[in-house]
């Protein structure tokens, strides 16, 4: 990728924020802006480059206040959120994330909830943070970028490798041909656990979808299917259902656990559980979610999408896949 086609940003706040006052967080520090489209003073990011960003945020909960933060697009969208209804004293972090699709001039930034009820906590450490970046452009339109945001000393013609891009692979020479595979999906219902007899894990299942990239995950199912090998990240959150406990393991295959995310507590609270990591994956390899079946489990969602999974390609296996390829 050449450094037009680059497009991330990582910033943090110092201070604490009350519902009531503002309500698009700000930020104080900024640690990386590269393409400078992320603004700290107002908290927005605006998509220069059209494609599939990832953006996580972690917020701290203020002592005696509930916590409601949502990532909006467009200042209407509301993409996810981080909750927790907890009202007594004590301080603790919320994460969540997710993959959205973005065309130039979309905005993307978080919104505190704006009743005096509410708040984000930090200090000096600081709770609060807030990153984003490109993980794959839009393909379709490779070549405008080149016109549009550099100046290459010459015309860069389609199938040819651009001059400017010393990583250029001849063996690849269109864009579609890249390997490409992302997802990232969320529910806005709960699912309840049942007191039933015995019977097969099911992965749980999502209806909406903000990305899917190649196609490879079925929200239906609930699972992605590998079919570029290689190394995958993978990321999802979970919300806590009030007076049941939670527990949602990351599985590949037949049901070998990765990961998982475990709150016991039986309350009214609704909170929120988040985990990540890289798997290598083979061509042919499934990787789901599995929210524990029985009575007094659930996975709490609604409209502001508290429960989320994504996914996408980090590096791939090039030696395996041309190594699997079959030419004529």
């Amino acid at each position: 990728m050449t450094s037009g086609l680059r497009s991330a940003f990582s910033a943090t706040r110092s201070s604490s924020m009350l519902g009531g006052t503002q309500r698009a967080v700000t930020f104080d520090r900024l640690l990386v802006n590269i393409g400078n489209d992320f603004n700290p003073d107002t908290g927005s990011f605006r998509c220069r480059l059209p494609g599939a960003y990832y953006f996580s945020f972690t917020v701290g909960k203020f002592p005696k206040k509930m916590l409601s933060v949502m990532l909006v697009k467009n200042g209407i969208e509301v993409q996810a959120m981080a909750y927790d209804g907890y009202q007594k004293q004590g301080r603790k972090v919320q994460s969540q994330s997710v993959m959205v699709s973005l065309r130039p001039m979309d905005t993307v930034y978080l919104l505190l909830q704006e009743k005096p009820d509410y708040a984000i906590y930090s200090n000096v450490g600081p709770y609060i943070t807030f990153s984003g970046y490109l993980i794959y452009p839009d393909s379709t339109s490779s070549v405008g970028y080149l016109n549009n945001h550099l100046s290459p000393p010459g015309l860069h013609l389609p199938g040819c490798p651009p001059s400017i891009d010393p990583y250029y692979d001849w063996r690849r020479t269109t864009p579609s041909e890249e390997p490409r595979s992302a997802f990232s999906v969320a529910r806005t219902l709960s699912a309840l656990g049942e007191s039933r007899g015995r019977r097969e894990r099911e992965a749980l299942t999502f209806d909406v979808e903000y990305v899917n990239i190649g196609g490879h995950f079925n929200k239906t199912s609930g699972r992605f299917t590998c079919h570029f090998p290689g190394a995958y990240y993978f990321a999802f959150t979970v919300g806590k259902h009030p007076r049941r406990a939670v527990s949602v393991k990351l599985m590949t295959g037949r049901g070998e656990v990765r990961a998982m995310v475990f709150n016991e507590d039986m309350s009214r609270r609704r909170e929120m559980q988040s985990q990540s990591l890289l798997l290598s994956l083979k061509k042919g390899d499934s990787v789901w979610l599995y929210s524990q079946q029985e009575d007094g489990y659930a996975v709490y969602s609604n409209q502001g999408r508290y429960t989320t999974f994504s996914g996408f390609l980090v590096y791939p296996d090039v030696e395996s896949m041309y190594r699997d390829r079959t030419f004529p």
